[in-house]
């Protein structure tokens, strides 16, 4: 990194913020008080801070819980989007304004829900990943390029808890109390690296992405599928995960706190015929009410009784290439590509001091590497990396490397030859 940034010396420690600057406001909870809000930061000057608290590991789903929003002139809100769930009045105001964001896909569908979609946008997170920085979570963000530190001790409670307790509140409102700072701490930096045009184009690209679709059989991301090899063991699972996620909408909770991923691959495994021998399974214990065993035996006894012909595939539908690790024996011209891809990507990615998959996503890296054009020229895949969707910075960068590596790739069989 460049001097942009000016560094804070190792042994000068970084200064604790403890309170916000006008204090802790109230929190946002009625139509007149939201009302004054949307009027005092459309009446706001430079870009605003956005921050969203879920109640992740709580609550069913990922809506916000509290919405933070900090804009010279403007001051900091703290918003109950429960209280107030049409926010769409308040994205109006903001719509010709820039939102300061961090790590922005991880909130910006939860402010979507409420009406709250930005047109442009700057990610401190993934600013400082374009930046080469090795931590990039806001409190070492904040710490090692303002030299100030953020407590964090409140980051993973329930949000959905009302009334909100007042150190969490001082917490919420202190995260969004520094964001634009950082944000133009960040613009020198990439502007001093020459790549600010780089992460303006990743910004853009978020701001205007469309909202992603349903994922497809959402129950293969069940941790430790991996231990089950049989299609009906794997019917078991998907009935277990979708009575689960029945449960887990009804009440309102995590999934993971109805049943865990690993009682639901345990039960799959031993394929238990009675309410005993589900009891014997490790995750459904004595603490289980019998109800819930019922529903569970249920659940496995589906899996069973599901049809030959409509079991699940052992492997999940992709419409992409098969998985590198069968490459070399269904292609090895292809595998030859894709190494050389990967090594000519990595060390472009060294070379400019960000991660690999900033630099070009490896599922594009596959993609290309897989179905190359016919004339693996750079041009040409330059051409084909921006129709599987790169960006114009991405494809400059990568695309000539990749044309060498394909091209050494095809020579390779015919010296052996």
């Amino acid at each position: 990194m460049t001097d942009a940034v000016a560094a804070i010396p190792e042994e000068a420690a970084p200064v604790p913020l403890l309170e916000p600057k006008e204090g802790i406001p109230p929190v946002v909870a009625d139509e007149q008080a939201l009302a004054a809000t949307i009027a005092a930061f459309a009446a706001g000057t430079g870009p605003v801070a956005v921050d969203a608290e879920r109640a992740s590991g709580y609550r069913y789903g990922q809506r916000a819980y509290l919405i933070q929003l900090r804009r010279a002139g403007a001051g900091t809100a703290l918003i109950d989007p429960i209280a107030c769930p049409d926010l769409s009045g308040l994205g109006a105001a903001l719509a010709d304004t820039e939102w300061v964001v961090h790590a922005a896909t991880q909130d910006l569908p939860c402010l979507a829900e409420v009406g709250m979609r930005p047109q442009r946008l700057f990610d401190t997170e993934l600013a400082g990943r374009i930046a080469g920085f090795a931590r990039v979570g806001l409190g070492p963000m904040t710490e090692s390029v303002l030299g100030l530190s953020l407590a964090k001790e409140h980051s993973a409670v329930d949000w959905s808890t009302r009334p909100l307790p007042e150190p969490w509140l001082r917490y919420a409102a202190l995260d969004v109390e520094v964001l634009v700072e950082l944000r133009d701490a960040l613009e020198r930096e990439l502007d001093a690296q020459g790549k600010l045009g780089w992460a303006l184009e990743e910004f853009a690209a978020i701001a205007a992405a469309p909202r992603p679709a349903p994922r497809t059989d959402p129950w293969r991301r069940t941790s430790q599928l991996h231990k089950v090899r049989r299609r009906r063991q794997l019917a078991v699972v998907r009935e277990l995960w979708l009575a689960r996620d029945r449960m887990a909408q009804d009440r309102d909770v995590s999934p993971g706190r109805v049943l865990s991923d690993a009682a639901i691959v345990n039960a799959a495994l031993a394929m238990p015929l009675t309410i005993a021998a589900l009891q014997g399974v490790q995750g459904f214990g004595p603490r289980v009410h019998r109800r819930q065993l019922e529903q569970w035996l249920a659940a496995v006894q589906r899996g069973r009784e599901v049809p030959e012909n409509q079991l699940p595939p052992a492997a999940a539908p992709h419409d992409g290439p098969p998985p590198p690790r069968a490459w070399a024996e269904k292609d090895p011209v292809a595998a030859a590509r894709l190494s050389g891809a990967r090594a000519a990507v990595s060390e472009l990615a060294e070379r400019h001091h960000l991660p690999a998959e900033n630099l070009i996503t490896p599922d594009l890296v596959r993609r290309v590497s897989w179905e190359p054009p016919a004339d693996a020229s750079a041009a040409n895949v330059a051409a084909a990396l921006r129709r599987l969707g790169a960006r114009q910075w991405q494809v400059d960068l990568v695309a000539p490397a990749v044309a060498t590596a394909f091209a050494k790739a095809a020579a390779a069989p015919a010296q052996q030859g």
